[in-house]
Protein backbone atom coordinates (compact mmCIF):
# COMPACT_ATOMS: atom_id res chain seq x y z
CA UNK A 1 0.00 0.00 0.00
CA UNK A 2 1.69 3.31 -1.16
CA UNK A 3 1.73 6.00 1.31
CA UNK A 4 1.54 8.96 -1.45
CA UNK A 5 -1.34 11.23 -1.27
CA UNK A 6 -4.34 10.80 -3.00
CA UNK A 7 -6.01 13.77 -1.80
CA UNK A 8 -3.71 16.32 -3.51
CA UNK A 9 -5.92 18.31 -5.68
CA UNK A 10 -9.06 17.65 -3.66
CA UNK A 11 -6.94 19.50 -0.67
CA UNK A 12 -6.13 22.44 -2.61
CA UNK A 13 -8.82 22.93 -4.78
CA UNK A 14 -10.37 26.50 -3.64
CA UNK A 15 -14.11 25.55 -4.12
CA UNK A 16 -14.14 22.40 -1.75
CA UNK A 17 -11.94 24.98 0.38
CA UNK A 18 -14.54 27.28 -0.19
CA UNK A 19 -17.27 25.07 1.04
CA UNK A 20 -15.24 24.14 4.01
CA UNK A 21 -15.00 27.38 5.07
CA UNK A 22 -18.81 28.31 4.41
CA UNK A 23 -20.08 25.11 6.31
CA UNK A 24 -17.60 26.31 9.85
CA UNK A 25 -18.80 29.56 9.53
CA UNK A 26 -22.05 28.76 9.48
CA UNK A 27 -21.80 26.33 12.38
CA UNK A 28 -19.99 28.62 14.32
CA UNK A 29 -23.17 31.34 13.69
CA UNK A 30 -25.65 29.28 14.86
CA UNK A 31 -23.25 28.38 17.90
CA UNK A 32 -23.15 32.02 18.77
CA UNK A 33 -26.92 33.08 17.52
CA UNK A 34 -28.79 30.10 19.19
CA UNK A 35 -26.98 26.77 20.79
CA UNK A 36 -25.94 28.34 24.14
CA UNK A 37 -30.14 29.97 24.76
CA UNK A 38 -30.41 25.91 24.10
CA UNK A 39 -27.92 24.09 26.15
CA UNK A 40 -27.93 27.07 29.02
CA UNK A 41 -31.29 28.51 28.59
CA UNK A 42 -33.08 25.95 31.62
CA UNK A 43 -29.54 26.50 33.83
CA UNK A 44 -29.72 30.09 33.91
CA UNK A 45 -33.38 29.99 35.39
CA UNK A 46 -32.01 27.57 37.99
CA UNK A 47 -29.58 29.81 39.24
CA UNK A 48 -31.07 31.46 41.59
CA UNK A 49 -31.75 27.77 42.92
CA UNK A 50 -27.76 27.76 43.33
CA UNK A 51 -27.44 24.84 41.03
CA UNK A 52 -25.83 25.98 37.96
CA UNK A 53 -23.95 29.32 39.27
CA UNK A 54 -21.19 29.67 36.33
CA UNK A 55 -18.71 31.33 38.47
CA UNK A 56 -15.90 29.97 36.78
CA UNK A 57 -13.65 32.39 35.18
CA UNK A 58 -13.79 32.62 31.76
CA UNK A 59 -11.33 29.82 29.57
CA UNK A 60 -10.46 28.64 32.98
CA UNK A 61 -12.65 25.41 32.17
CA UNK A 62 -11.11 24.39 29.08
CA UNK A 63 -11.80 23.43 26.09
CA UNK A 64 -13.29 19.88 24.66
CA UNK A 65 -10.23 17.12 23.70
CA UNK A 66 -10.79 15.14 20.39
CA UNK A 67 -11.91 12.24 23.09
CA UNK A 68 -14.24 14.46 24.40
CA UNK A 69 -12.51 15.71 28.05
CA UNK A 70 -11.97 19.16 29.11
CA UNK A 71 -7.96 20.15 28.54
CA UNK A 72 -6.61 21.36 24.97
CA UNK A 73 -7.25 19.92 21.36
CA UNK A 74 -5.04 17.19 22.21
CA UNK A 75 -4.14 16.92 25.83
CA UNK A 76 -6.07 16.31 28.83
CA UNK A 77 -5.92 18.99 31.39
CA UNK A 78 -6.89 18.28 35.42
CA UNK A 79 -10.26 21.25 34.77
CA UNK A 80 -13.44 19.71 35.26
CA UNK A 81 -15.88 20.93 32.05
CA UNK A 82 -18.82 23.49 32.62
CA UNK A 83 -18.78 26.64 33.97
CA UNK A 84 -19.86 25.41 37.79
CA UNK A 85 -17.91 26.17 40.77
CA UNK A 86 -17.36 23.83 43.96
CA UNK A 87 -21.97 24.49 44.74
CA UNK A 88 -23.54 23.70 41.61
CA UNK A 89 -23.13 21.36 38.03
CA UNK A 90 -22.01 22.40 34.96
CA UNK A 91 -22.79 21.61 31.19
CA UNK A 92 -20.94 21.61 28.27
CA UNK A 93 -20.98 20.27 24.30
CA UNK A 94 -18.41 20.74 21.12
CA UNK A 95 -18.19 19.99 17.44
CA UNK A 96 -14.66 19.59 16.01
CA UNK A 97 -13.41 19.45 12.72
CA UNK A 98 -10.05 18.43 11.95
CA UNK A 99 -9.27 18.50 8.16
CA UNK A 100 -5.44 16.50 7.90
CA UNK A 101 -3.35 16.12 4.34
CA UNK A 102 -5.85 13.00 3.96
CA UNK A 103 -7.65 12.24 6.44
CA UNK A 104 -10.81 14.08 7.75
CA UNK A 105 -11.61 13.97 11.65
CA UNK A 106 -15.20 14.84 12.89
CA UNK A 107 -15.60 14.63 16.78
CA UNK A 108 -18.59 16.13 18.83
CA UNK A 109 -19.81 15.02 22.33
CA UNK A 110 -20.93 16.74 25.72
CA UNK A 111 -19.58 16.42 29.47
CA UNK A 112 -21.25 17.37 32.59
CA UNK A 113 -18.95 18.51 35.73
CA UNK A 114 -20.75 18.26 39.15
CA UNK A 115 -19.59 20.69 41.84
CA UNK A 116 -16.00 20.71 40.09
CA UNK A 117 -15.25 17.82 41.24
CA UNK A 118 -16.52 14.91 39.28
CA UNK A 119 -17.00 14.96 35.58
CA UNK A 120 -18.76 12.61 33.26
CA UNK A 121 -18.69 12.55 29.42
CA UNK A 122 -19.52 11.24 25.91
CA UNK A 123 -17.75 11.79 22.47
CA UNK A 124 -17.97 10.26 19.03
CA UNK A 125 -15.22 10.22 16.95
CA UNK A 126 -15.55 10.23 13.08
CA UNK A 127 -12.20 9.25 10.91
CA UNK A 128 -12.88 9.70 7.23
CA UNK A 129 -10.16 8.24 5.20
CA UNK A 130 -11.45 10.07 1.71
CA UNK A 131 -10.32 8.92 -0.75
CA UNK A 132 -7.08 7.43 0.93
CA UNK A 133 -9.27 4.85 1.68
CA UNK A 134 -9.10 2.98 -1.60
CA UNK A 135 -5.21 3.05 -1.32
CA UNK A 136 -5.85 1.11 1.82
CA UNK A 137 -7.84 -1.31 0.17
CA UNK A 138 -11.25 -0.15 1.88
CA UNK A 139 -12.92 1.90 -0.18
CA UNK A 140 -13.46 5.41 -1.25
CA UNK A 141 -14.58 7.47 2.18
CA UNK A 142 -14.35 4.62 4.46
CA UNK A 143 -14.81 5.82 7.67
CA UNK A 144 -13.60 4.81 11.23
CA UNK A 145 -15.97 5.49 14.20
CA UNK A 146 -15.31 5.27 17.91
CA UNK A 147 -17.28 5.79 20.98
CA UNK A 148 -15.79 7.14 24.36
CA UNK A 149 -17.10 7.25 27.58
CA UNK A 150 -15.15 9.80 30.06
CA UNK A 151 -14.76 10.36 33.57
CA UNK A 152 -12.41 12.77 35.58
CA UNK A 153 -12.35 12.78 39.57
CA UNK A 154 -10.63 15.80 40.86
CA UNK A 155 -8.41 14.69 43.74
CA UNK A 156 -6.61 17.50 45.65
CA UNK A 157 -5.46 21.70 44.37
CA UNK A 158 -7.36 24.58 42.63
CA UNK A 159 -6.46 25.48 39.40
CA UNK A 160 -6.85 29.37 39.89
CA UNK A 161 -6.63 29.77 43.67
CA UNK A 162 -4.59 28.13 46.44
CA UNK A 163 -0.82 27.83 46.90
CA UNK A 164 0.81 28.65 44.00
CA UNK A 165 2.72 25.14 44.48
CA UNK A 166 -0.18 23.08 44.63
CA UNK A 167 -1.66 22.01 41.16
CA UNK A 168 -5.23 20.84 40.75
CA UNK A 169 -4.68 17.04 40.25
CA UNK A 170 -7.22 14.78 38.65
CA UNK A 171 -7.66 11.07 38.30
CA UNK A 172 -9.29 10.07 34.77
CA UNK A 173 -10.66 6.81 32.17
CA UNK A 174 -11.35 7.29 28.74
CA UNK A 175 -13.40 4.00 27.99
CA UNK A 176 -12.94 3.80 23.78
CA UNK A 177 -15.17 1.74 21.52
CA UNK A 178 -14.05 1.45 18.17
CA UNK A 179 -16.89 0.44 15.92
CA UNK A 180 -14.76 -1.28 13.09
CA UNK A 181 -13.71 -4.42 15.15
CA UNK A 182 -13.47 -6.45 11.98
CA UNK A 183 -11.03 -3.97 10.02
CA UNK A 184 -8.75 -3.16 13.30
CA UNK A 185 -8.20 -6.60 13.97
CA UNK A 186 -7.39 -7.17 10.25
CA UNK A 187 -4.82 -4.54 10.70
CA UNK A 188 -2.93 -6.32 14.10
CA UNK A 189 -4.55 -4.50 16.55
CA UNK A 190 -5.31 -6.90 19.68
CA UNK A 191 -8.48 -5.79 20.62
CA UNK A 192 -11.69 -3.22 19.73
CA UNK A 193 -12.15 -1.38 23.24
CA UNK A 194 -9.55 0.07 25.54
CA UNK A 195 -9.49 2.14 28.40
CA UNK A 196 -7.06 4.62 28.96
CA UNK A 197 -6.02 6.00 32.48
CA UNK A 198 -5.31 9.46 33.16
CA UNK A 199 -3.42 11.40 35.77
CA UNK A 200 -3.13 15.38 35.25
CA UNK A 201 -1.80 18.39 37.07
CA UNK A 202 -2.51 21.60 36.23
CA UNK A 203 -1.61 25.25 37.56
CA UNK A 204 -2.90 28.88 36.30
CA UNK A 205 -0.49 31.09 37.37
CA UNK A 206 -2.27 34.40 37.49
CA UNK A 207 0.11 36.71 37.98
CA UNK A 208 1.62 36.20 34.42
CA UNK A 209 -1.76 34.65 33.15
CA UNK A 210 0.33 31.27 32.25
CA UNK A 211 -1.41 27.59 31.96
CA UNK A 212 1.28 24.75 32.87
CA UNK A 213 -0.23 21.24 32.65
CA UNK A 214 1.14 17.62 32.34
CA UNK A 215 -0.21 14.50 32.26
CA UNK A 216 0.54 10.52 32.28
CA UNK A 217 -1.48 8.36 30.12
CA UNK A 218 -1.60 4.31 30.53
CA UNK A 219 -2.30 3.51 27.10
CA UNK A 220 -2.49 0.64 24.64
CA UNK A 221 -4.57 2.89 22.03
CA UNK A 222 -3.64 2.72 18.16
CA UNK A 223 -4.24 5.87 16.50
CA UNK A 224 -6.26 7.51 19.89
CA UNK A 225 -8.26 4.25 19.39
CA UNK A 226 -8.99 4.79 16.17
CA UNK A 227 -6.85 1.83 14.78
CA UNK A 228 -7.87 -0.80 18.09
CA UNK A 229 -5.96 -1.42 20.83
CA UNK A 230 -2.61 -3.27 20.78
CA UNK A 231 -0.91 -4.76 18.19
CA UNK A 232 2.06 -7.19 16.78
CA UNK A 233 4.56 -5.43 18.34
CA UNK A 234 3.23 -4.31 21.80
CA UNK A 235 -0.49 -5.85 23.29
CA UNK A 236 -0.16 -4.34 26.73
CA UNK A 237 -0.87 -0.59 27.90
CA UNK A 238 2.54 2.06 28.11
CA UNK A 239 2.77 5.23 29.95
CA UNK A 240 3.02 8.37 27.80
CA UNK A 241 3.10 11.86 28.42
CA UNK A 242 1.03 15.08 27.76
CA UNK A 243 2.23 18.40 28.04
CA UNK A 244 0.43 21.83 27.75
CA UNK A 245 1.64 25.20 27.66
CA UNK A 246 -0.20 28.31 27.30
CA UNK A 247 -0.56 32.05 27.92
CA UNK A 248 -4.19 33.77 28.65
CA UNK A 249 -3.55 37.25 26.76
CA UNK A 250 -6.57 38.44 27.92
CA UNK A 251 -9.69 37.33 29.77
CA UNK A 252 -11.25 36.22 26.37
CA UNK A 253 -8.21 35.09 24.41
CA UNK A 254 -5.47 32.52 24.96
CA UNK A 255 -2.58 30.90 22.86
CA UNK A 256 -0.37 28.11 23.58
CA UNK A 257 1.07 24.51 22.38
CA UNK A 258 0.71 20.88 23.36
CA UNK A 259 2.93 18.06 23.25
CA UNK A 260 1.55 14.38 23.67
CA UNK A 261 2.98 10.91 23.16
CA UNK A 262 1.50 8.31 22.03
CA UNK A 263 2.44 3.95 21.63
CA UNK A 264 3.81 2.59 18.65
CA UNK A 265 1.81 -0.87 18.86
CA UNK A 266 1.45 -1.81 15.12
CA UNK A 267 4.11 -3.57 12.83
CA UNK A 268 2.75 -2.04 9.55
CA UNK A 269 2.59 1.58 10.94
CA UNK A 270 4.32 3.97 12.71
CA UNK A 271 3.27 5.99 15.51
CA UNK A 272 4.86 9.31 16.68
CA UNK A 273 3.95 11.66 18.60
CA UNK A 274 1.30 14.69 18.05
CA UNK A 275 1.49 18.22 18.62
CA UNK A 276 -0.79 21.54 17.70
CA UNK A 277 -0.30 25.38 18.50
CA UNK A 278 -3.83 26.77 19.39
CA UNK A 279 -5.72 30.07 19.75
CA UNK A 280 -8.63 30.04 22.16
CA UNK A 281 -11.26 32.63 22.04
CA UNK A 282 -14.61 33.18 23.72
CA UNK A 283 -16.40 35.48 22.43
CA UNK A 284 -19.69 35.28 25.43
CA UNK A 285 -19.30 33.54 28.42
CA UNK A 286 -20.79 30.44 27.19
CA UNK A 287 -18.72 29.78 23.92
CA UNK A 288 -15.20 29.04 22.86
CA UNK A 289 -14.29 29.02 19.60
CA UNK A 290 -10.54 27.12 19.28
CA UNK A 291 -8.31 27.45 15.80
CA UNK A 292 -4.90 24.96 15.83
CA UNK A 293 -2.26 24.00 13.46
CA UNK A 294 -2.37 20.17 14.56
CA UNK A 295 0.98 17.59 13.51
CA UNK A 296 -0.62 14.18 14.35
CA UNK A 297 1.72 12.39 12.84
CA UNK A 298 1.74 9.23 10.31
CA UNK A 299 -1.31 7.53 10.00
CA UNK A 300 -1.55 3.94 8.24
CA UNK A 301 0.87 3.84 5.76
CA UNK A 302 0.88 7.70 4.92
CA UNK A 303 2.93 10.52 5.36
CA UNK A 304 2.60 13.13 8.70
CA UNK A 305 -0.78 14.44 9.15
CA UNK A 306 -0.84 18.08 9.70
CA UNK A 307 -3.78 20.39 9.62
CA UNK A 308 -6.12 22.90 10.69
CA UNK A 309 -7.88 22.33 13.99
CA UNK A 310 -11.27 24.04 14.50
CA UNK A 311 -13.40 23.33 17.46
CA UNK A 312 -16.55 25.37 19.09
CA UNK A 313 -17.48 24.47 22.37
CA UNK A 314 -20.28 25.79 24.23
CA UNK A 315 -20.59 25.67 28.66
CA UNK A 316 -22.43 27.00 31.02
Amino acid sequence: MSGRSTRETERLHPITLSCRISGLLGLFGAVLCGAPAILCGAPAMAEDAGLFDGGKLLLTNGVSTIEGSAGGGLASWAVIPGMETDHGIGLSAFATDVPLRDFNLETHGFAIGLRNRLALGYARENFDTLSAGEALGLGHGYTFRQDIVTARLRLVGDLVYGPQWLPQITLGTDFKHNLNGAVVRLVGAKQSAGTDFTLSATKLVLGSSVLINTTFRLTDANQFGLLGFGGDKNAHRSGQFEGSLAYQMSRRLAIGGEWRTRPDNLGFARETASHDVFVAWAPARHVTLTAAWVDIGPVATFRPQRGAYLSVQIAC
